[in-house]
C-alpha cells in the first residue's frame, strides 16, 4: 500500500506544506478587487508586495486596531471595515494590480523554469522572490507564472492573509492566458478554488487537469480535498484509492489517512500516517505529517501522545503554525493552562485566524481572571474583521462565521450562514454547524435531523456528539441525550475549555 488529518483538509502545495487552521479550515471566488484592475495591470511584471516580518508585525497591529472598534461596528459598517482591513493587510501598497507588463516579448516556455521543487526548501519567500527574479528575464514563462500562483495561494495560507488571493489569480491567469489549458495553471486554479472554499470550482479544474495528465499529483489531491468538502465521501474514498495508485506519496497519504478518519477508521489512519512520517525527509513534511498525527491524537482525548506528536512536529520546524496551536489545545486539555493560554497567544499574535481567536477567548473565559472577559471580547471581535477581510477578497467564510457567531457572536446571523453554507454543501461539518444554529436559535426540532446526519459516517468528533446531546435533550430524548454526552466525554473530555464544562452541566442535570 501506498497510501495525513485536521481541522480542515490538507492540500497540495508547494512542497512546504500547511493546513488550513481555519476551517475549515472553504465557496464563491465572487468580487475581488482584481475584476476591476485595467488589463495591463494583470498581464506582465512579477513583482508583487512581499512584507517583511517587520511588516507582518505590522499588519497583525493593524488588525487589532481594527477589531477594537469592531464592536461598535456592525452591518453596514462590516464593509467599509473590510476595505480598512484590506488595506492595512497589504501595508498600503497596490496588491490587487501588482502584475505588470513588464517586457518584451519571449518565447513561452513548455514548462516552467522555476520547478515547484523550488518551494521544497521551506524558505517561501526567498523562492517566491527567486520566481519573480526569473520571471523580469522571461515573462512569457507560463509554468514559471503558474509556481508564483500557487506559491501566493500558500503564503496567503500560511500567513493568515487572505489579501494574497487576488494575486495568485492574477498570475495563475496569465499562465493561462500565455498557454491555455496547461496543466500548471489549472492545478493552480484548482487550489485557489479550494483556497477560498469554491470546492465545486476546486473539483472542475481539477478534473480539467486530470484529462491532460492523469498522473498530476496536485490535481489528484485537490480533487479529494474538493470531494471532501462538497460531502461526497464515497467518491473521496474512490478518489484516494486511485491517487494512491497512480502517485503515492505524502500529500496523497495524508489525505487517504483523513478520509478514513472520516469513517471512523482511526486505526488505519494512524497507521497511514505514521508510514508517512516514515517517509518524510524535509522539515516541512516531517513537521506537516507529526502535527497530522497529533491532531488525530488530540480528536481521541490521547493527549501525551498528541504532545509528543506535536514536539516531534516541532522539532522540525519550530515555527509551524498547526503544531503550535495543536499543543496549546493539548496543553489546555491536560490541565496546564497557563501553558496554553501562552502558546495561543503567541499563535494569535502571529496569526490571528478565526480557530485560534475563538480558542484563545474561550481559555480567556474559562480562565475568569481580571479583564478577562474583555479580552475574550476582543478575540471574538478579530474574527469578524478577519471574516471581513476574507469576504473582501472572494473566500466564502459562511462556515467560520457560522461556528464563531453561534457562540460568541450574534445567533441570527450564525443561521443565515449555516443555512447559506449548507445550501453550497453537506458534509459532516456543515451538518453539525446548521445543526447548533438552529439550537441556538431555539429550533430544536429542526437541528436534531442535522446533529444525526453530523454523525451519521462514524467520525470521531467530541464536539458534533456534545451537539447531539445537547439537542437530543432539548427535544426531550433524555436517553440519547445522555448517551451522546457521555460518549463525548469519554472520547475526548478537553474537547472545548466551555463545551466541555457544559456537557458536564448537562449530563449532571439530564441525570437527576
Amino acid at each position: 500500500m501506498a497510501r495525513p488529518a485536521r481541522t480542515h483538509p490538507p492540500r497540495c502545495r508547494p512542497r512546504r506544506s500547511t493546513r488550513s487552521t481555519t476551517n475549515e479550515s472553504g465557496e464563491g471566488m465572487s468580487g475581488s478587487t482584481t475584476d476591476s484592475a485595467p488589463e495591463d495591470e494583470q498581464s506582465g511584471s512579477p513583482e508583487a508586495v512581499e512584507p517583511s516580518a517587520e511588516a507582518d508585525d505590522e499588519k497583525v497591529a493593524a488588525v487589532r486596531r481594527v477589531s477594537a472598534a469592531g464592536r461598535r461596528w456592525r452591518g453596514a459598517q462590516l464593509a467599509g471595515c473590510a476595505a480598512l482591513l484590506a488595506v492595512a493587510l497589504t501595508g498600503g501598497s497596490i496588491a490587487f494590480g501588482a502584475l505588470r507588463d513588464g517586457g518584451t516579448a519571449t518565447v513561452a516556455s513548455s514548462s516552467s523554469a522555476v520547478s515547484p521543487g523550488l518551494m521544497a526548501s521551506g524558505d517561501l519567500d526567498a523562492g517566491i522572490k527567486a520566481i519573480q527574479a526569473h520571471l523580469r528575464t522571461q515573462p512569457r514563462d507560463f509554468g514559471s507564472w503558474a509556481t508564483l500562483g500557487l506559491a501566493y495561494v500558500e503564503q496567503a495560507r500560511t500567513k493568515g492573509d487572505p489579501s494574497r488571493y487576488p494575486q495568485a489569480e492574477q498570475a495563475l491567469k496569465k499562465s493561462l492566458q500565455l498557454e491555455p489549458d496547461n496543466g500548471q495553471g489549472l492545478a493552480g486554479l484548482a487550489a485557489l478554488a479550494a483556497a477560498r472554499h469554491d470546492f465545486k470550482g476546486a473539483l472542475t479544474y481539477a478534473d480539467r487537469t486530470l484529462k491532460q495528465n492523469p498522473y498530476d499529483e496536485r490535481a489528484l489531491c485537490s480533487r479529494i480535498d474538493a470531494l471532501v468538502e462538497l460531502g461526497r465521501y464515497a467518491e473521496a474514498s474512490k478518489a484516494a484509492d486511485l491517487a494512491d495508485e497512480r502517485r503515492p506519496g505524502i500529500p496523497v497519504f495524508t489525505r487517504y489517512a483523513y478520509v478514513h478518519e472520516l469513517r471512523g477508521d482511526v486505526r488505519t489512519a494512524r497507521a497511514v500516517l505514521e508510514r508517512a512520517l516514515s517517509t518524510a525527509t524535509t522539515p516541512g513534511d516531517i513537521a506537516y505529517v507529526a502535527g497530522a498525527l497529533g491532531q488525530l491524537a488530540w480528536n481521541q482525548g490521547d493527549y501525551d501522545t498528541a504532545l509528543t506528536d506535536y514536539a516531534r512536529a516541532l522539532a522540525a520546524d519550530d515555527t509551524y503554525l498547526p503544531a503550535l496551536e495543536g499543543r496549546a489545545r493539548a496543553q489546555a486539555a491536560s490541565g496546564d493552562r497557563a501553558a496554553a493560554v501562552k502558546g495561543m497567544e503567541a499563535v494569535v499574535a502571529r496569526y490571528p485566524l478565526p480557530g485560534p481567536l475563538v480558542a484563545l477567548g474561550e481559555l480567556y473565559e474559562d480562565r475568569g481572571a481580571d479583564g478577562d472577559k474583555a479580552r475574550a471580547g476582543d478575540q471574538y471581535a478579530l474574527v469578524d474583521a478577519w471574516t471581513a477581510l476574507a469576504r473582501a477578497n472572494g473566500v466564502n467564510a459562511d462556515l467560520d462565521t457560522a461556528l464563531a457567531a453561534a457562540d460568541h457572536g450574534d445567533k441570527a446571523s450564525a443561521l443565515k450562514a449555516a443555512r447559506a453554507e449548507w445550501a453550497r454543501r453537506h458534509t459532516v461539518h456543515t451538518a453539525d454547524a446548521l445543526a447548533w444554529a438552529l439550537h441556538v436559535n431555539g429550533r430544536d426540532k429542526e437541528a436534531l435531523p442535522y446533529a444525526r446526519q453530523a454523525t451519521a459516517t462514524g467520525y470521531r468528533n467530541a464536539s458534533f456528539l456534545y451537539h447531539r446531546g445537547i439537542v437530543e435533550l432539548a427535544t426531550g430524548d433524555r436517553k440519547a441525550g445522555r448517551s451522546h454526552l457521555t460518549s463525548a466525554l469519554e472520547l475526548n473530555p478537553g474537547f472545548s475549555p466551555l463545551g466541555a464544562r457544559e456537557a458536564r452541566k448537562a449530563l449532571k442535570e439530564a441525570s437527576k
